[in-house]
């Protein structure tokens, strides 16, 4: 009898077949073939699971809360989630400032490079500027009201609503939690009929995955400038990769070991659809479905949990892009300052870029925008944004892979904060 390939393979197969596909359509000059015949049927894969992630989010949403049967069960459950987010987060943009001062990446590009860079990339960077400019026009407690939806079915359309869409859903949960179980029954009866219909639909998707990642990585293959110019972006490249390497083999690890008693090796595996999804996708909202089946499935967090924990991290908790804007700002203030930037300025960074993570929306290249704001405050060139634009895809997806594995690994320690931890369910099928 022969196995059956796991999904994970099959995901990993189609990225390196389509890398491979793709680099050969460069070769031979046909990048218009895979932009017009290829491509598609990967956007058609990331808006398949984007059309099922606000589904998804409600309806487990309100079937976890409503499980709880205690508001001080969801206080609890909030405060240790914000505070591990928030920890992780500011470990994240530390390491990246003492990464880009020992290395001093900026000091590695020449002026000739930087003059190409910045007029290659000054229509793209202008753009993220024009956006930051809009967000920094508006009040200090202007994310307060952003996160109160004034119409709920409107914010349902948009999945760069998904705090808006969360807010009203635990409202919704306390609700039920509220009433008398009688009357609460047949609403919560709907919502997990209602759950398990969209479980089978990530899974009928999931059978896509493998070419709709192949699809992916060809176009990204075609799409991708030049290796000489990537050349230029060399060490600062690596400066990020080595600190998002440092995150997921010994931060994660660490806490996994330490606070949820977890074997890490066996975590990464039950997790490694989604963190291939995650890179393919660049995307932690399009990644969100798969994130929630393998940490519930397979890792074994209970679904009051993860319903609650793993929405939420994908809105608010980005350590890989936390971590990357604290690199790429001390590498343009390298390229484009005189004099190295002092110690209130650098602390001042840390405290930016924890909060601009917050509001980077769940999309690809959001953080760029953020960073604008990260360097208007601490005095950088907010031109000098061009300077990372051609290497900034590469690294999107890797740093996405950090914000999943960070989401799946708070999911777990909480859940075993909590007792509703049941480690590893599926070694039961084998």
């Amino acid at each position: 009898m022969t196995r059956k390939l796991e999904l994970h393979w099959k995901i990993l197969i189609g990225m390196i077949t389509g890398l491979l596909f793709g680099l050969i359509m460069k070769n031979l000059e046909l990048n218009g073939l895979v932009v017009d015949w290829i491509k598609p049927f990967g956007t058609i894969f990331i808006n398949l699971l984007k059309m099922i992630a606000v589904p998804l989010i409600v309806v487990s949403l309100i079937v976890g809360l409503a499980d709880l049967k205690d508001i001080s069960k969801l206080s609890k459950l909030g405060g240790r989630t914000v505070l591990i987010y928030l920890g992780t987060t500011i470990f994240a943009v530390s390491l990246g400032l003492v990464l880009a001062n020992i290395v001093k990446p900026g000091r590695f590009i020449n002026g000739a490079s930087r003059q190409s860079l910045l007029e290659s990339f000054s229509g793209d960077a202008s753009q993220k500027i024009e956006l930051a400019e809009r967000a920094k026009m508006s009040g200090p407690l202007q994310p307060m009201i952003d996160i109160v939806p004034d119409n709920f079915f409107q914010a349902l359309s948009d999945n760069g609503s998904m705090l808006q869409v969360i807010f009203f859903v635990i409202l919704l949960g306390i609700g039920l939690i509220l009433i008398e179980e009688e009357k609460a029954k047949p609403v919560v009866d709907f919502f997990k009929g209602l759950n398990e219909v969209i479980m089978k639909i990530i899974d009928i998707i999931m059978l896509f995955s493998p070419y709709g990642v192949f699809s992916l990585m060809a176009a990204l293959m075609v799409e991708i400038p030049d290796f000489t110019t990537l050349a230029a972006l060399g060490i600062y490249g690596l400066t990020v990769l080595f600190g998002l390497l440092i995150m997921i083999f010994v931060l994660y690890p660490t806490l996994l070991m330490v606070f949820a008693k977890v074997n890490p090796i066996r975590f990464f595996k039950a997790i490694a659809p989604a963190q291939l999804l995650a890179f393919s996708t660049s995307s932690s909202a399009a990644t969100l479905p798969v994130t929630m089946e393998c940490v519930t499935e397979h890792v074994g967090v209970d679904e009051e949990v993860s319903s609650f924990i793993l929405p939420l991290g994908a809105t608010v908790n980005m350590d890989g892009t936390s971590m990357y804007q604290a690199v790429a700002a001390i590498f343009i203030a390298q390229a484009m300052l005189p004099q190295a930037l002092d110690l209130q300025t650098q602390l001042m960074i840390v405290v930016t870029a924890t909060l601009a993570s917050i509001g980077s929306a769940a999309v690809p290249s959001a953080g760029m925008v953020m960073l604008v704001i990260v360097l208007g405050q601490a005095g950088i060139p907010e031109a000098g944004l061009a300077l990372i634009f051609a290497i900034d895809r590469p690294l999107d997806m890797c740093r996405t892979v950090v914000n999943v594995t960070s989401d799946a690994t708070v999911a777990t320690i909480v859940a075993k904060s909590v007792g509703k931890l049941n480690q590893f369910p599926q070694d039961k099928k084998l």
